[in-house]
């Protein structure tokens, strides 16, 4: 068993459940962890037997640029495309931080984090 991590994604979005969150948007971090059987792909050093961190990435662009009212939603949805689209995922953790939340304070980040087993 492996790890491969693909950490701090940046990206713009338009999450979160006050109407200026749409209009506006916000800057956001997603970091990810998955566990998969790396010991093929480490002696045939062929992309094919391993899972390809490209596609992780891909991932995470495409279901940040779908609108949502909570990061849990978002981070959710991360998780069940990486283990439609990447047999080889056993287990998977997704971090969802949103920069300098509109909460009222002097906060530098809120960080959602789930993580699914198969």
């Amino acid at each position: 068993m492996g790890i491969i991590q693909v950490n701090n994604i940046k990206l713009f979005a338009n999450h979160g459940c006050l109407d200026e969150e749409a209009k506006i948007g916000s800057e956001y971090r997603v970091d990810v962890a998955i566990k998969a059987d790396l010991k093929k792909s480490a002696k045939t050093d062929n992309l094919a037997d391993t899972v390809d961190y490209v596609h992780l990435n891909h991932i995470v662009k495409e279901e940040m640029a779908i609108r949502a009212e909570l990061l849990e939603t978002v981070a959710q949805r991360i998780l069940d495309r990486f283990f439609k689209e990447l047999k080889m995922i056993r287990k998977a953790t997704v971090s969802v931080a949103k920069i300098n939340p509109p909460i009222g304070g002097n906060v530098t980040e809120v960080v959602i984090i789930l993580t699914k087993k198969r």
